[in-house]
C-alpha cells in the first residue's frame, strides 16, 4: 500500500534547492575537503576538484534527478517501474535497493560523528578548550569517544532530531528544516571566515588554495628508510579529487534520487544541478578559507584528518581572542551540516517503507531512525578504547568497516551503474523528454553521462579496491 511520501512534492523550487543543498553540504565540506586540499597541495587540487565536480558531478545529479521525477516513488520502486518501462531487467532495481540499503548504513555511523558535533559544541560553550594543551586536547577527545554513556547520549540526541524533521514529512519537515538551517549554516560559515580574514594567516591561505602548484599534483616526495627522499610521477592526488568531486555531492545514496521524486515537472534539472554544485563547491571553499588561517596561523599541519576538527582545532580554539564563541560557533556550523545531511539519508529508506506498508510516515520514520540508531550504537562502542574497539572486521573497526563498505563499494558501483543505465538502457527520447533542455546542451550531457561518468567512478572503484588489495 502506498503511503504519503509517494505523492509528495516540494512547495517550490526553491525548497527543493535548499534540500537539494543541505543533502550535498555535509560533515565532508567542513573538514573532509580543506585536509583533502591540504594533503593534495592546495590550489591545483582544488582547481581539479571544481572541474570535476561540473564535468563528472553535474551530469550525475542531472540522472539521478531526472529517475527519481520520472519514477515519482523512493529509489526502489522508480528503478523498477523505469526498468519496466524501457523493457529492462527487473534487475536494474538494485540500484535503488544499493542506494536505500547504503543510506541506511551511512546514516548509523554518520549521526554517532553528527553526535559529537552536539557534544563539541556543548563543551566549546562551556568553556572546555580554554587553554588547552595538544596533550590534554587528544586526551579529551580519547576520553570522550571512550565513555559509553556520553557517546550515546549525543548519539541518540542527534538521531532524535533527525527522526523529528523527517517525521513531520516532505513539507512539514524538511522544508521547514533546511529553509531555517541552511540559511543558518551560510551565516555561520561567513561569519567564520570573517573573523579568520581579521585574526588569522587569510593571505597565506589565499596563497595556498587558489595558487595552484601543478607540480604539487602530478608528483609525491617518498622519504626512504635512509633518510633520502625520492620524487616519482604519480596521480594519486588527481584521483583524490575525482574521489571527493564525486562523493561530496551525496550521489549514489538514494537521497538525490528521493528528493527528485519530489519535484514537479517545471523544474529545469539542468540548472538545477549546477546550482547544487555550485552552492556545494562554495561551501567547500568557504570551510578552506574560516579553517586553513587558523590552521597557519598557530602552525597546524594541514593535511591532517578527522582529528584535525576534534583535536587540533580545539588547540588554537583555546588560545586566541573570543575563542570559546568561535569554537562554539565552528561545531554549531558543523552539527547544522550534519543535520542536513542526515534528514536526507534517513529519507530513502523512510519513503520505501511507507509505499509498501499502511504505517503512518510518523511511525515509520521513527522505526528505521529507531533500528538506524541501534545500529549506530555498535559504530559509537567501536571508538578509542569504548566496549566493541577490540572487534575488527577484516583488520578495521565497525565503524570503518560500514564507511568503507558503503563509500568505497557501494557507492561506486551504484553510481557507476546509474550512469550505464541513464545513458544506455534508457531511451534517448525519454530522457530529451525528461529533461527538456536545449539540444547542444542535451548531447553535451549525453555524452558525459554516456561515457566519461561511467568511466570516471570505474576508475575511482579500481584504485580502490587496488590500494585495498596493496595495502
Amino acid at each position: 500500500m502506498a503511503g504519503a511520501t509517494q505523492h509528495a512534492h516540494w512547495s517550490s523550487k526553491w525548497a527543493f534547492m535548499l534540500a537539494a543543498v543541505g543533502s550535498a553540504v555535509g560533515l565532508g565540506n567542513i573538514w573532509k575537503f580543506p585536509y583533502e586540499a591540504g594533503q593534495g597541495g592546495g590550489g591545483a587540487f582544488v582547481l581539479v576538484y571544481l572541474i570535476f565536480v561540473f564535468v563528472i558531478g553535474v551530469p550525475m545529479l542531472v540522472a539521478e534527478l531526472s529517475l527519481g521525477r520520472r519514477g515519482q516513488m523512493s529509489p526502489i520502486n522508480s528503478m523498477a517501474k523505469i526498468a519496466k518501462e524501457e523493457g529492462r531487467s527487473p534487475l536494474w532495481s538494485l540500484i535503488g535497493w544499493s542506494g536505500v540499503v547504503g543510506a541506511f548504513i551511512v546514516i548509523s555511523f554518520y549521526s554517532v560523528v553528527g553526535g559529537w558535533t552536539l557534544a563539541y559544541m556543548a563543551k566549546s560553550a562551556m568553556g572546555a578548550f580554554s587553554g588547552i594543551t595538544a596533550a590534554a586536547s587528544q586526551e579529551t577527545f580519547l576520553a570522550y569517544i571512550s565513555d559509553p554513556v556520553m557517546t550515546i547520549v549525543s548519539h541518540v540526541a542527534f538521531m532524535g532530531i533527525t527522526i523529528f524533521i523527517v517525521a513531520k514529512g516532505v513539507q512539514g519537515g524538511l522544508e521547514k528544516a533546511v529553509t531555517l538551517l541552511m540559511p543558518a549554516l551560510f551565516a555561520l560559515l561567513l561569519i567564520l571566515v570573517i573573523y579568520s580574514a581579521f585574526n588569522g594567516a587569510f593571505v597565506a591561505t589565499l596563497d595556498f588554495l587558489f595558487n595552484p602548484d601543478f607540480d604539487q599534483l602530478f608528483y609525491k616526495e617518498t622519504v626512504l628508510a635512509s633518510g633520502e627522499v625520492t620524487r616519482h610521477f604519480s596521480l594519486d592526488t588527481v584521483l583524490q579529487a575525482l574521489g571527493q568531486s564525486f562523493f561530496s555531492l551525496s550521489l549514489a545514496l538514494g537521497s538525490i534520487m528521493t528528493y527528485g521524486s519530489y519535484l514537479r515537472r517545471d523544474v529545469n534539472l539542468g540548472k538545477s544541478a549546477v546550482i547544487i554544485a555550485s552552492a556545494d563547491s562554495a561551501v567547500a571553499l568557504m570551510a578552506g578559507l574560516a579553517i586553513f588561517p587558523i590552521v597557519f596561523a598557530y602552525g597546524l599541519d594541514v593535511g591532517q584528518g578527522g582529528g584535525l576538527v576534534f583535536m587540533t582545532l580545539p588547540i588554537a580554539f583555546g588560545q586566541m581572542p573570543l575563542g570559546g564563541l568561535v569554537g562554539t560557533l565552528f561545531f554549531a556550523l558543523l552539527a547544522v551540516a550534519a543535520v542536513t545531511s542526515a534528514i536526507s539519508l534517513l529519507e530513502p529508506p523512510v519513503s520505501y517503507v511507507a509505499e509498501k506498508t499502511s504505517m503512518s510516515r510518523r511511525k515509520v520514520a521513527i522505526t528505521m531512525g529507531v533500528a538506524a540508531g541501534l545500529l549506530g550504537v555498535l559504530s559509537a562502542y567501536s571508538q578509542g578504547s569504548n566496549l566493541l574497539s577490540d572487534v575488527r572486521i577484516f583488520g578495521v573497526n565497525i565503524m570503518d568497516a560500514k564507511d568503507f563498505l558503503t563509500n568505497n563499494i557501494m557507492m561506486p558501483l551504484a553510481g557507476m551503474f546509474t550512469a550505464l543505465f541513464v545513458g544506455w538502457f534508457v531511451s534517448r527520447k525519454a530522457m530529451m523528454d525528461e529533461l527538456a533542455i536545449e539540444d547542444r546542451s542535451f548531447r553535451i550531457w549525453y555524452f558525459l553521462v554516456r561515457f566519461v561518468s561511467p568511466i570516471a567512478v570505474g576508475v575511482i572503484f579500481v584504485k580502490i579496491i587496488f590500494d585495498t588489495i596493496a595495502g
